[in-house]
């Protein structure tokens, strides 16, 4: 299936312009081509290539509405490693594996204060039409640790650290949600003193595991993890 992101509006279908222009100068595709179009939100068009001087359209042949969405839905919310790739990498897997939603962190450890999230959401989009998903993942803007605890439940909220001297549960433990959040720290981890906080606003700690993970394998992970149960 060769899928392209655009929008879809009374049986109508528009490629998004730079997906006009990938179609056009990179993939060289021709008139006729069997194309597919979704708009990111569960409804996908498909018909067949036409080609306009530099402007690519879909001649619309079929649409499909309300693709169910992936249950359970997992939001990760993660700081920003110093090497920018590495976090990039994370969303790529993570919303090959299914994510539903993304937030970046700024916590007291985390040295990278500035984050193009404009080019996270592409990669989302990106990430999201290579694995045949019609549901794309939603990229936050970056907050605060204290800001982003505003707008979570407890109750399905959990924090994944390294600190072995402080109580954590296992992954196994966790039980069944249909949404589930996880926190994921910076490279050096959480501060005793931002676990605190979490504990005292009912966040619960989970290990994963014996190894010391990266931050960014840490978010995939808990992606994966969550992969498993999806349906």
């Amino acid at each position: 299936m060769k899928l392209f992101f655009g929008e879809i509006n009374n049986g109508k279908a528009i490629i998004n312009d730079e997906e006009q222009q990938h179609i056009v100068k990179v993939l060289r595709m021709k008139n006729g081509e069997e194309i597919h179009v979704t708009d990111g939100k569960g409804n996908l068009a498909s018909g067949k290539l036409l080609i306009e001087g530099k402007k690519a359209n879909i001649e619309v042949e079929d649409i499909k509405t309300d693709y169910p969405d992936f249950s359970p839905k997992l939001h990760i919310a993660i700081a920003p490693t110093k090497n920018i790739d590495r976090i990039e990498f994370f969303v790529e897997k993570a919303v090959e594996m299914g994510i539903s939603e993304i937030s970046i962190l700024h916590t007291e450890k985390t040295e990278r204060k500035n984050i193009n999230i404009d080019k996270l959401r592409k990669q989302a989009i990106a990430a999201s039409k290579q694995s045949l998903r019609f549901h794309f993942p939603i990229i936050n803007d970056s907050l605060k640790l204290q800001d982003f605890l505003k707008n979570i439940n407890p109750e399905n909220t959990f924090v994944a650290h390294c600190h072995e001297n402080l109580d954590r549960i296992e992954l196994k433990q966790i039980p069944k949600l249909e949404n589930i959040t996880f926190l994921i720290g910076p490279e050096g981890d959480f501060s005793e003193k931002e676990i605190s906080y979490l504990s005292d606003n009912k966040i619960r700690a989970v290990s994963l595991g014996s190894q010391r993970l990266r931050t960014e394998t840490a978010g995939i992970f808990v992606a994966a993890w969550n992969y498993l149960f999806l349906v």
